[in-house]
């Protein structure tokens, strides 16, 4: 099976003026990124979203409107023969301690075990350090997109220790896919789809 773990702020979407997106009326793609997931789909991969979203924790919007934000996210895929498959996200502030916020790896953990998945099975895609630190603590494989809050990074220079060893960087999600899709990998057994799902998960 073929899974990636997306991140969604700067990776998906631009970041809003204070880095977060708190309604539906905030939310704008990046250009190309929706298609690029949809031809991800068509290849066969399995994609899930894993998001930290501490704007629950400190009350600065609520659950219906995050659902409101993932509706429309998924109506736009739609209209493109794409999906995402999952939502995973820590809804906690950071000061709350939890095991599901990144860089911690619990959220991504989940997500395994929900998909059966060898970890190191695993590509996790993302533009922020705490992203590509949780998959790395997985044993991922990492790939770092020069958007959102990586944006000002120069894909032909040195990654700073910042980001874990081992990360690939790329222009943005459409080049990631690109990559994915065009380097030689062993044949898979196709998977089923499974039902498309949005799950919130608090800590243990």
């Amino acid at each position: 099976m073929k899974l990636a773990i997306l991140d969604r702020d700067g990776t998906i979407n631009a970041l809003g003026d204070e880095d977060f997106i708190a309604s539906p009326a905030d939310w704008q793609p990046l250009p190309g990124a929706l298609e690029a997931i949809a031809r991800l789909n068509h290849a066969g991969w399995h994609v899930v979203v894993a998001t930290n979203q501490p704007g629950l924790g400190r009350g600065l919007f609520d659950v219906a409107a995050l659902n409101a934000i993932h509706g429309l996210m998924h109506k736009q895929l739609a209209a493109l023969g794409g999906r995402i498959e999952a939502i995973f996200y820590c809804p906690h502030a950071p000061d709350e301690a939890c095991a599901c916020r990144k860089p911690a790896p619990g959220l991504l953990e989940q997500i395994c075990d929900r998909y059966g998945v060898d970890t190191d099975k695993v590509c996790v895609v993302g533009s922020c350090p705490e992203h590509l630190q949780a998959g790395a603590a997985l044993g991922a494989a990492l790939h770092l997109v020069a958007t959102g809050e990586a944006a000002a990074l120069d894909c032909a220079a040195p990654l700073a220790p910042q980001w874990p060893p081992g990360t690939r960087l790329h222009a943005n999600l459409g080049a990631l896919v690109e990559h994915l899709l065009t380097r030689p990998t062993p044949a898979s057994t196709a998977m089923p789809m499974p039902a498309l799902v949005s799950a919130a998960q608090p800590s243990p």
